[in-house]
C-alpha cells in the first residue's frame, strides 16, 4: 500500500490502459479518480477496483470540452483538497490518411483530445501537483515520435506536440517536488491499436494489465526521474 491516503486522476480509464492503470493504483492504496466519456465503461473500472478492496470516484469527463476540463482542478481540490497523482492516457488515434486527405473535422478530435486537453490538464491541475508533498504527473504517449510513420499524421503530429509540451513542463518544474513524466507501454493490446491494425493477433502483444506496473511505478514518491521518456512495457522480440 505504498501510495495509501494519495489522490490520483487517471483519464481514459473506462477501458484499456487506463483503466488498468487506475486498478493499480487503487491496489497500491490510493483513492482514484476516474474519467472517461461513457459512464458504463467507468462503472466497469469502479467495479473492478472495488472487488480488488480499492476505491475511486466516478466523473464522467469528454476532453474536447474545454470549459468542463478547466473546472477540474477547482473541483478536485474542493472535494479532496488536493491531487497528488495524475496520469494522462486518454487518446484519439483518428483517421489514418494521407496528410493532405486529413479531413477538418477529424484534425480537430484528434487535436482537442491529445493535444489541446493535455494542456488544459496541465493548466488546472499542475498547480495542485505542485503543492503536493511529492506531485507526479505521468503522459500516457508513443514511440511514433521518435519515427513518424506513413498515414500517422494526425496522430504522430498530437503526440509530438504532446512530447513537447510536457517536457517543456517539466523544465519549468525542475526547482519543484513535482516530477513529471512521458510513459511509453509500446505496442500494447487495446482498442486503438485494434483500430489501427485490424489484422493484427493482439494475443501476441502485451496486455494493459502488463504495462500498468511501470505506469504506477512513475507515480511512487520514490521516483527521481523528471523529463524523461520512459519505456514502461515488456520489450517485444
Amino acid at each position: 500500500m505504498t501510495l495509501a491516503g494519495k489522490i490520483a486522476l487517471v483519464t481514459g480509464a473506462s477501458r484499456g490502459i487506463g483503466a488498468a492503470t487506475a486498478l493499480e493504483l487503487a491496489r497500491r492504496g490510493a483513492h482514484v479518480v476516474i474519467t472517461a466519456r461513457t459512464q458504463g465503461g467507468l462503472e466497469e473500472t469502479d467495479d473492478a477496483i472495488r472487488a480488488a478492496g480499492g476505491a475511486a470516484t466516478l466523473l464522467p469527463l469528454d476532453l474536447k470540452d474545454g470549459a468542463a476540463l478547466d473546472t477540474l482542478g477547482p473541483s478536485l481540490l474542493e472535494r479532496f483538497g488536493r491531487l497528488d497523482i495524475m496520469v494522462s492516457n486518454a487518446g484519439s488515434l483518428g483517421m489514418l490518411t494521407p496528410v493532405p486527405h486529413i479531413l477538418p473535422a477529424d484534425w480537430d478530435q484528434v487535436v482537442a483530445v491529445n493535444l489541446s486537453a493535455t494542456w488544459r490538464l496541465i493548466r488546472t491541475c499542475g498547480p495542485l501537483l505542485i503543492a503536493g508533498e511529492a506531485g507526479r504527473a505521468v503522459f500516457v504517449t508513443s514511440g511514433i515520435v521518435l519515427r513518424p510513420i506513413a498515414y500517422w499524421g494526425a496522430y504522430g503530429a498530437t503526440q509530438a506536440g504532446l512530447h513537447h509540451l510536457v517536457q517543456t513542463w517539466a523544465e519549468e518544474t525542475r526547482i519543484t517536488r513535482l516530477h513529471v513524466n512521458l510513459a511509453d507501454p509500446g505496442p500494447v493490446a487495446t482498442r486503438l491499436r485494434r483500430g489501427a491494425f485490424p489484422g493484427e493477433d493482439q494475443s501476441t502483444l502485451p496486455s494493459p494489465a502488463d504495462v500498468a506496473p511501470g505506469i504506477a511505478d512513475l507515480c511512487e514518491a520514490g521516483e527521481t526521474r523528471h523529463g524523461e521518456m520512459v519505456r514502461v512495457g515488456p520489450m517485444l522480440l
